[in-house]
């Protein structure tokens, strides 16, 4: 039966009403402590249903010490300023980890009474929340000074102002994102580092306007850094050398940052050799490098790296395409742990180079994932040399001409786990009769 407002009455049978009310069985038997221990285990959502359940339970599941990470990942469509706000003032001291990813909606208001709120703050996701600008980081410089994660990349309001505002305020930052934030400059990640001696993962893709001086501070200021990732922040276009990272970034680099497990310098297109033996140097517990589209790259440049960084579990490589045979027989010599690597496009690698890495000290137990998708001198000789790699989980082998399917088939009869990625083209099909459409498949065979 419904009011004249519209809501339905809606009449409690005895059983309903037995397990809503405040003195149900649940209620009665377990204390207060216990219920919110079983509620710190549930999301935003299941909170808010539990909350509805009675008054005692809103009580509890609204209770702070419930929201001490949230992630409205899941909402980022409706997401709107004044949610945060509510969230921030229930929350209060609480609140310890919030991810707002990709909630565009979001504004710095609503973030300004967020760190007046919810000061002991330690992770903050802001990742494509387009509408923030400097107003945010300044209000998380006044307040949040225990912050310790925050990832505004995406952000491309802001600027060096809000590096200077970390800077000043959050000494206890350890993890940054700053990705894609295409104002910043080297003056921002000077006041970042000078300011964040403790920061330990950097990840700064597609800084287009950080060269040299800018990765020199952070080296020089941030030693405890253990991941480093520079994707994109270079250019080859006459306009833009000025701005790109040079050998010189990664001389810094090795100099400074001993403690270094990950770097990433793809598309970084103007380093040469100097600058794998930097951190060949500097840097001997690396144990992923990721180094695609770096097309300067010879195997002198790997055969320093691989002497000293023996450590070395994960490699890309893809596109690096002066490599040949001789780069993978110094990662079987001196890299045993290799469990992932990648060589894409390099087009010098051929069997006698995949023999190495089958025979070599990683193969038995380590080597994981092989991609050599577009290696056009690798023939079925190659998969013969990696039937000994047990561990051998998954290889790609698209755009591989001289492999066939009778040696893929024997390959997996002696690894019968493993994932084989392969393209084959199709047979060109007879011309066709009159104006009808030809209709073949041209997709890849995952085998």
């Amino acid at each position: 039966m419904s009011n004249q407002n519209g809501f339905v009455h809606h009449h409690k049978t005895k059983s309903e009403v037995s397990v809503t009310e405040d003195d149900s069985a649940i209620n009665k038997k377990l204390p207060k402590e216990l219920l919110l221990r079983i509620f710190s285990f549930l999301d935003v959502v299941s909170l808010c249903r539990c909350a509805r359940v009675s008054k005692y339970w809103n009580v509890l599941a609204l209770d702070g010490s419930n929201w001490q990470r949230v992630d409205l990942f899941e909402f980022q469509r409706d997401v709107v300023g004044p949610v945060v706000e509510n969230i921030s003032k229930r929350c209060g001291g609480f609140l310890k980890s919030l991810s707002l990813l990709g909630c565009q909606s979001i504004t710095d208001a609503a973030l300004k009474t967020f760190a007046q709120s919810c000061r002991n703050i330690e992770e903050l996701n802001l990742n494509n929340c387009k509408e923030i600008t400097d107003t945010t980081c300044e209000s998380l410089g006044h307040h949040g000074h225990k912050l310790v994660s925050l990832d505004i990349s995406s952000c491309p309001q802001v600027t060096n102002q809000s590096l200077k505002a970390l800077g000043d305020g959050c000494p206890s930052l350890h993890v940054l994102n700053i990705s894609w934030c295409t104002k910043i400059t080297n003056d921002g990640l000077e006041a970042l580092s000078k300011g964040c001696l403790d920061l330990h993962t950097f990840i700064g893709k597609g800084l287009s306007q950080v060269t040299d001086a800018g990765i020199g501070h952070l080296a020089k200021h941030c030693q405890k850094l253990k991941k480093l990732d520079l994707q994109g922040c270079s250019s080859i276009t006459d306009e833009a050398l000025h701005r790109s990272i040079t050998d010189e970034a990664l001389h810094r680099v090795g100099q400074h940052c001993n403690q270094l497990l990950f770097i990433c310098i793809s598309n970084c297109a103007r380093l040469t050799d100097a600058s794998l033996v930097s951190l060949g140097q500097g840097c001997p517990n690396i144990r992923t490098l990721e180094a695609a589209c770096c097309s300067h790259f010879t195997d002198n440049g790997f055969q320093a790296l691989a002497r000293n960084c023996n450590k070395l579990e994960k490699m890309d490589l893809e596109e690096c395409i002066q490599i040949t045979d001789a780069t993978l027989n110094y990662l079987a010599n001196f890299c045993p742990n290799i469990s992932a690597l990648t060589l894409s496009h390099c087009e010098l690698i051929t069997d006698e180079g995949i023999r190495h890495i089958g025979s070599g000290a990683c193969a038995t137990e380590q080597l994981r994932i092989l991609e050599l998708d577009n290696c056009p001198l690798i023939t079925d000789a190659s998969l013969e040399h990696l039937t000994g790699c047990q561990n051998l989980e998954r290889i790609e082998l698209y755009d591989c001409q001289l492999i066939t399917k009778a040696a893929i088939r024997r390959l997996r009869t002696r690894l019968p786990n493993i994932k084989v990625h392969a393209y084959f083209a199709p047979v060109t099909p007879p011309p066709a009769v009159g104006s009808g459409r030809q209709r073949y498949c041209k997709c890849c065979v995952i085998l």
